[in-house]
């Protein structure tokens, strides 16, 4: 047992949480080893303020759960998932990346052994293959202090692995800076899961009334009002005519809609809203949808699973979404209806701050391509003004025609435009370019801040068949894309987590693409949305590693409903 006197400021500190006690070990080579656990994360995080190191958000959200709010931290899946691509970072992968091993030679679980299984030591952590051993990867280090100390001193071998090897990525100077960003963003994903999004449970309840009728009494009074439902819409036809549709299929709705007149391509949302006038019966399908939607994926039920007593909905939070790196949440918090957005209601005594990140992919494109011409027009709060004026076109279709040339559009007044875009900013049009030329011939492509992006296929077809090409030219649109999307994404959790370390007492509530929703007490409202801004200021140094030549800019607004602010 050491005391926390024997950590230096700031250090990295692995630790483990087993079931018969704590490990602690820094850098520095002081350990503690301890059955009180939170006691003593708690003494050494107001101590010396050390960057955590740990496996994975399993270890964050015991933090979280405790009651410490560590300000720093290391997650080693994360930062797997940075150096590797995808979205898996489970610890047998994470090892075997570290030690240059192919995952796929692991060996099999304890349970799955056979006859011809060669068992090694379950008391060594490393198999003779080099591989993890697969019970401690599973957690059989949790049953002994011993193991469990040993597993914090795997974990900072690697952590000091990863650090060593992003540092080695000459092209991405801010490597390091994108792993403890993206390590944050974990943690935060713990607090979002813990903390949960105030509701407002009566307005819910009103709201789903109004799409779907008061909550059923039993099945049967939900299958009679579903019936009545689909017969808004089937009454428009008449009995010859409704026999055998099926609201719930496409293909059902698309010969619906041609019995009354109606020819279109498909029965897509936006297709539809332009038909609207042509007959009643396609206001009275759209209006369907909404109401389908809400009974089937946002009614009463969603509220009962997800909301808790003390009416903060909650869901399952990742911090990457394995392609461009995006958070994403389950229980519909990034998805939930505009018509529910009322009841995102902050709780007595509180507002939110709301800030969303303004116009951030051609800003994005202007930092990481080097453009100085389209960085200059990052100037302006509207930027697609200036390139509008410098394309000589209207500020539509610059905007199209930006957006398109990064989604590889090659048709409509977008691509048009795209001469003019390639002569007055060429710095960004190669940076496009090159990308997808990269990602065309199956090459792997990393972002700004180093996420390896996969392009890579097995058994790719010729490249002079027509499927081949076809192939190549999705790739090619997929690569310059995925580059200004994962940077995007390097950006928005860079922010948040300045954001984070800025605002306490408030707290992050929901991340939503580009978009933070803060809850704040409500004499810090306007004391917190100029932390908000600062803090984007903040993160645009970091996350260029020095001073930034493009402006970021967010709306921000202090609300009482997060429907306020839209």
């Amino acid at each position: 047992m050491t005391s926390s006197s024997n950590f230096e400021h700031g250090e990295a500190i692995a630790i483990a949480i087993g079931g018969s006690g704590t490990a602690l070990v820094g850098r520095s080579g002081a350990t503690i080893v301890t059955s009180d656990a939170f006691a003593a994360i708690g003494d050494v995080e107001s101590a010396v303020s050390p960057r955590w190191v740990w496996w994975s958000k399993e270890t964050a959200t015991e933090f979280v759960r405790s009651g410490i709010r560590p300000l720093r931290c290391w997650d080693l899946a994360a930062v797997h998932r940075l150096l590797e691509g995808g979205w898996r970072g489970d610890p047998g992968r994470v090892w075997a990346l570290r030690r240059g091993l192919d995952p796929g030679d692991a060996p099999p679980r304890r349970g799955n052994v056979d006859l011809f299984t060669v068992v090694d030591d379950p008391d060594r952590p490393v198999l003779g293959t080099g591989h993890l051993h697969p019970e401690w990867a599973h957690g059989s280090w949790r049953g002994d202090v011993d193991r469990t100390r040993r597993w914090a001193e795997l974990a900072l071998d690697v952590q000091r692995w990863q650090a060593e090897t992003l540092a080695r990525l000459a092209d991405h100077p801010t490597a390091l800076t994108t792993a403890r960003s993206e390590s944050a963003a974990e943690l935060l994903c713990a607090e979002l899961e813990t903390d949960g999004l105030p509701l407002d449970r009566a307005e819910a309840e009103r709201i789903i009334a109004t799409f779907i009728g008061d909550r059923p009494l039993d099945a049967a009074d939900e299958r009679r009002a579903t019936a009545e439902r689909d017969e808004r819409v089937l009454l428009h036809l008449g009995a010859a005519s409704r026999e055998g549709i099926d609201l719930r299929n496409p293909a059902s709705v698309k010969s619906l809609l041609r019995r009354v007149g109606i020819e279109v391509d498909d029965t897509r949302a936006w297709r539809l809203e332009r038909r609207r006038g042509d007959h009643p019966i396609v206001d009275a399908i759209l209006d369907w949808r909404r109401a389908e939607r809400i009974a089937t994926t946002f009614g009463y039920r969603w509220l009962d699973q997800h909301v808790g007593d003390d009416d903060r909905l909650r869901g399952t939070w990742s911090a990457s979404d394995g392609a461009a790196g995006r958070m994403t949440a389950t229980a519909g918090l990034h998805n939930l209806p505009a018509e529910l957005r009322p009841a995102i209601a902050a709780e007595a005594g509180h507002v939110f701050v709301r800030a969303d990140l303004g116009q951030i992919e051609p800003r994005i494109l202007a930092a990481v391509s080097g453009d100085a011409a389209l960085a200059a027009a990052t100037a302006q709060h509207d930027m697609y003004a200036p390139v509008a004026a410098e394309l000589g076109v209207e500020r539509e279709v610059a905007k199209v025609a930006v957006l398109g040339a990064m989604y590889g559009q090659t048709t409509g007044h977008g691509a048009a435009a795209r001469r003019e875009l390639e002569r007055a900013y060429p710095v960004a049009m190669d940076y496009l370019t090159r990308a997808a030329r990269r990602a065309e011939g199956g090459n792997d492509l990393r972002t700004h801040g180093g996420r390896l992006v996969r392009m890579s296929t097995s058994g790719p077809l010729g490249a002079g068949t027509d499927e081949g090409r076809t192939r190549a030219a999705a790739r090619g649109r997929y690569g310059r894309n995925a580059l200004v999307q994962g940077a995007a994404a390097e950006f928005f959790k860079t922010w948040a987590a300045v954001v984070r370390a800025r605002i306490a007492p408030a707290q992050i509530v929901l991340c939503l693409h580009d978009e933070l929703l803060v809850h704040t007490p409500a004499h810090l409202g306007s004391v917190t949305a100029g932390a908000v801004d600062a803090a984007l200021t903040e993160a645009a140094v970091h996350w260029t590693g020095g001073r930034p030549t493009v402006r970021f800019v967010a709306d921000t607004a202090v609300v009482d409903r997060w429907s306020d602010a839209c």
